[in-house]
């Protein structure tokens, strides 16, 4: 296999990529289950509840198996692990499955995708890090881009109250998400990779169940077909492998590098969102999307004369179709 023969920043970053691949459909699986025609829609907190079920076997055998022939962990990793589990992959996902009750698909990726500066920003007021020219130019290009992209949606949205209530739900998402990113990296120098990110999975999955069980009756697990392939979908290709593939990134070239890495999410959002649910795709979010690989392909250290050509090739013949 040619990864095989990869340098270790290099995989780092391919994984990064595919991660945010897998993260930015994430909100498209959501917006479909919402859409699915019944009497009362499925609610947040049932379908998130479905997407951490279908994820936790493989969450428990990965945690076991990691785990099997390591030394026990300490009092200590065991509060980071309940701590970084309930920020990260519960209080993040209930937020954000609330905001998307209120806003498009694009939009939420706008706000969420703040996260990359607030884990930047922890990092450097808690963590003594620094941060350094070519990741604040990489910052400054992605978010002109985002900014640009979705500058439009923002001014012509029609319902300002539900904007806004949205919009508080998926920052306060965002913030718990940085924090997950920026006090995993510790962790996972710590415990390993997989088996920190199953065992986070595991306390965000508890959590979860637990929710639903004092706040939702047991009946409302039953749904279409439909909103339980959405849920298996969510929770292999926008849980389970990018979860994996984003912590193992993060051990190879870093969060704050990672976190930027993820800036693409938005724009895959947007074209997922324009050819599934029907959301525009405008000249705006095309010339973002081109600001935001270029922030992208500065922090990934490859030549962004070459990325941004290509990009140009393929968003050209997508607006034609």
């Amino acid at each position: 296999m040619p990864w095989k023969n990869w340098s270790s920043e290099r995989l780092g970053l391919a994984l990064a990529i595919l991660a945010a691949l897998g993260f930015s459909f994430k909100a498209i699986f959501v917006k479909l289950a919402y859409a699915v025609p019944q009497a009362v829609p499925v609610d947040s907190v049932t379908l998130l509840c479905l997407r951490m079920a279908f994820s936790v076997p493989v969450f428990a055998w990965v945690g076991w198996r990691a785990s099997r022939h390591l030394a026990p962990l300490s009092g200590r990793d065991w509060l980071a692990i309940v701590a970084l589990g309930l920020l990260g992959y519960y209080g993040a996902s209930i937020l954000d499955f609330i905001g998307l009750q209120y806003i498009t698909a694009s939009l939420e990726r706008l706000i969420l995708f703040t996260y990359p500066t607030l884990t930047i920003l922890i990092g450097v007021l808690f963590m003594g890090k620094r941060a350094s020219r070519r990741e604040l130019g990489a910052l400054l290009l992605s978010y002109a881009g985002i900014g640009l992209a979705f500058a439009h949606d923002l001014h012509v949205a029609g319902d300002t109250r539900a904007v806004l209530i949205g919009a508080g739900f998926v920052f306060g998402s965002a913030v718990s998400y940085a924090f997950y990113q920026a006090g995993s990296e510790p962790a996972i120098r710590r415990m390993g990779a997989a088996r920190f990110t199953a065992l986070a999975m595991l306390v965000s999955t508890g959590a979860t169940l637990l929710h639903f069980v004092v706040s939702q009756p047991v009946g409302a697990l039953v749904q279409p077909a439909p909103v339980y392939l959405h849920a298996l979908g969510m929770a292999l290709f926008s849980t389970v492998l990018p979860v994996f593939m984003t912590s193992a990134a993060i051990r190879r070239i870093g969060a704050s590098k990672t976190a930027l890495i993820g800036t693409l999410g938005p724009i895959l959002t947007i074209f997922f969102g324009a050819w599934l649910l029907g959301e525009p795709l405008s000249a705006w979010q095309l010339g973002g999307a081109a600001l935001v690989l270029a922030g992208v392909l500065l922090i990934s250290k490859i030549s962004i004369q070459t990325g941004l050509l290509r990009l140009m090739d393929k968003t050209l013949l997508l607006y034609k179709k």
